[in-house]
């Protein structure tokens, strides 16, 4: 007689509970990670348009100009510090996003895009 193999419905459950669970996060924390990729698809872009050699207020209308394209929410022109180090233009974007997962309990993301090299 052959002895039986395979997965029991039990645990069967148990691993789509967690995959489930797992996925559920993920749906809930990727929004924050799509702002942040959207942010630095800004930064690269006025890297490459040279936008980053204005002065202070058109560097920022540069960045609202592209981000009435990307729709980021989390950030726009007002909130970059934008500093010289060695006569070169140093724009960073910093935020933290707080994103409720279960009941209480909460994922704090904190990003930060910066055009240094």
């Amino acid at each position: 007689m052959r002895q039986q193999s395979g997965v029991s419905l039990s645990s069967l459950i148990l691993w789509l509970a967690i995959l489930g669970f797992l996925g559920l996060m993920a749906a809930k924390i990727l929004p924050s990670y799509i702002e942040y990729f959207a942010v630095k698809k800004i930064f690269a872009s006025m890297e490459q348009g040279g936008d980053f050699k204005g002065t202070v207020n058109d560097i920022r209308r540069a960045y609202d100009r592209r981000n009435a394209i990307e729709d980021v929410k989390s950030m726009n022109g007002a909130d970059l510090e934008i500093t010289k180090v060695g006569g070169e233009t140093v724009v960073t974007a910093a935020w933290s996003s707080k994103v409720p997962l279960v009941g209480n309990a909460s994922a704090c993301l904190d990003f930060t895009v910066t055009n240094a090299k």
